[in-house]
């Protein structure tokens, strides 16, 4: 099997944290059928931002604002 280059990593990890949200979405959806569009993206928005357990990332340092 030949080695992955880089952009090919890049590019499944942006496919696998797409298919995560989908994935919270679906969630979402089910445990609130009666919602809005607005109020799944608002709560997606919220999934985002939380860190449980890491509430400024993963490591030292500033906190991102990539999602705020």
């Amino acid at each position: 099997m030949a080695k992955e280059t880089a952009g090919q990593r890049l590019r499944l990890a942006l496919e696998m944290f797409e298919f995560g949200e989908r994935m919270q979405r679906a969630r979402l959806r089910r445990m609130r059928p009666t919602a809005t569009d607005k109020e799944i993206d608002d709560a997606i928005q919220r999934w985002l931002l939380d860190r449980p357990g890491a509430p400024l990332g993963d490591a030292p340092g500033r906190q991102s604002r990539r999602f705020a």
